[in-house]
């Protein structure tokens, strides 16, 4: 059994030490770190799920961007340790934390990754939305939040602060 609580500022370095072991030591030359980079994550968006001896299990995070003059949520990275795989812990995490994000305003959310894995979370592919190179267009994937969210939006993605 977990705890998913959102992600405070004592957990952040050992958040990263988790996305250290579950993603390529080039995980930071990514294009979807470029627009997060300097940029604070969503708060009570971005989650941590902890086992009952307080052993950090997994964590997602969520950043702000934009497409155009709107607004929507890069999810992502979202990691489960090594161990804890096959749990359905990343499931868990995906779901419970999105339940938090209309309740907060925010109307969609985009991610960059499989399209087979993520369609199950209600993402498909954004065809119109541009990702800064060098990102596979097969691989940008969104989900309304709230009914015809995604509707006219088209255009490049770039940083909240830009």
């Amino acid at each position: 059994m977990y705890q998913f609580t959102p992600e405070t500022a004592a957990d952040y370095w050992e958040v990263e030490a988790l996305y250290d072991t579950c993603f390529a030591p080039g995980r930071k030359a990514l294009s979807s770190y470029r627009l997060r980079d300097g940029i604070a994550s969503v708060v009570g968006l971005s989650h941590v799920a902890r086992d009952a001896a307080g052993i950090l299990g997994g964590a997602i995070r969520y950043w702000p961007v934009r497409i155009g003059k709107m607004e929507a949520l890069l999810l992502g990275p979202v990691a489960v340790h090594p161990t804890r795989q096959g749990e359905g812990l990343g499931r868990a995490l995906i779901e419970e934390s999105l339940q938090h994000a209309a309740p907060k305003g925010w109307d969609r959310v985009m991610l960059v990754g499989d399209a087979p894995y993520y369609s199950r979370f209600g993402f498909s592919l954004l065809e119109h939305v541009v990702m800064p190179p060098p990102t596979n267009p097969e691989r940008v994937l969104g989900r309304a939040l709230k009914s015809g969210a995604w509707d006219g939006v088209k255009g490049d993605v770039t940083r909240w602060a830009d």
